[in-house]
């Protein structure tokens, strides 16, 4: 092997082992799940958004005055991925504990976009580069399956008994470790396609909203990795949260 392409070689590895490294520190940084709450009835799904410093439970439970069963994890995909459990096995492990659900608030899409796009060079393209005129078809046509597994999901959810969703997009990310503005094009497709997502699930017939967070979340909202919210932004996601919670019984 000729000296260029080992070095070559060896980058590729290094990156990937320090990137694998960042994704698995965040994948352990996840506060612990609750499983039995004041109010059993009321669960949280989702990502590192909810799960890396727990701040959107902690301001709920203080406005609500009890606490809500939480199975968030970071680094968790949508259905399957690297990190586990997923969203959807969050909602089997939820079921598994206490089956009656009524209402859940969540999150999920966003680590299917972002842990390829950083660990593994875009395969997907979700990147919009300076010399590109917009997301790629290829992007588009993935996101387009998160929205039919989305769906699936809460259709399914809908069937079991679960009454109310709330569902929480994702804001614009900023440059970080984990984070690039090359991303958010592919994050405003994707809120596109998860608020069609929530309007279309109509197996959850009671209530169901999706909450669009891009214009509330600003750059100093998002600590230095540069996607995941600092306290100041886990205050305004949870007020977003309890602006729709709070008509509900909890």
């Amino acid at each position: 092997m000729k000296k260029t392409a080992l070095k070559s070689k060896c980058f590729t590895i290094a990156l990937v082992a320090l990137l694998s490294i960042a994704f698995g520190a965040c994948s352990l940084i996840t506060k612990p799940y609750i499983t039995n709450a004041g109010n059993n009835k009321i669960v949280n799904l989702g990502d590192s958004i909810f799960a890396l410093s727990g701040g959107i439970s902690d301001y709920l439970h203080s406005y609500a005055g009890k606490t809500f069963r939480r199975y968030a994890t970071s680094g968790a995909e949508l259905n399957g991925g690297i990190i586990q459990p997923s969203v959807a096995s969050q909602y089997a492990m939820a079921k598994a504990d206490y089956a009656t659900i009524d209402t859940i608030f969540m999150d999920g899409g966003g680590n299917d976009i972002l842990i390829p796009a950083t660990m593994y060079f875009d395969p997907y393209n979700c990147k919009v580069d300076w010399w590109e005129s917009g997301l790629s078809s290829k992007c588009k046509s993935f996101i387009d399956d998160i929205y039919v597994e989305t769906v699936t999901m809460l259709n399914q959810m809908g069937r079991d008994g679960v009454k109310n969703i709330i569902f929480q997009g994702y804001y614009n990310i900023k440059n970080g470790l984990l984070g690039t503005t090359a991303l958010n094009q592919a994050v405003a497709y994707g809120d596109t396609k998860l608020a069609l997502a929530v309007q279309n699930a109509t197996a959850v017939n009671n209530y169901r909203v999706f909450i669009d967070p891009r214009s509330s979340i600003t750059n100093s909202d998002i600590i230095i990795d540069g996607v995941h919210p600092a306290d100041s932004g886990s205050k305004k996601l949870a007020g977003l949260i309890w602006n729709k919670l709070k008509y509900l019984p909890y």
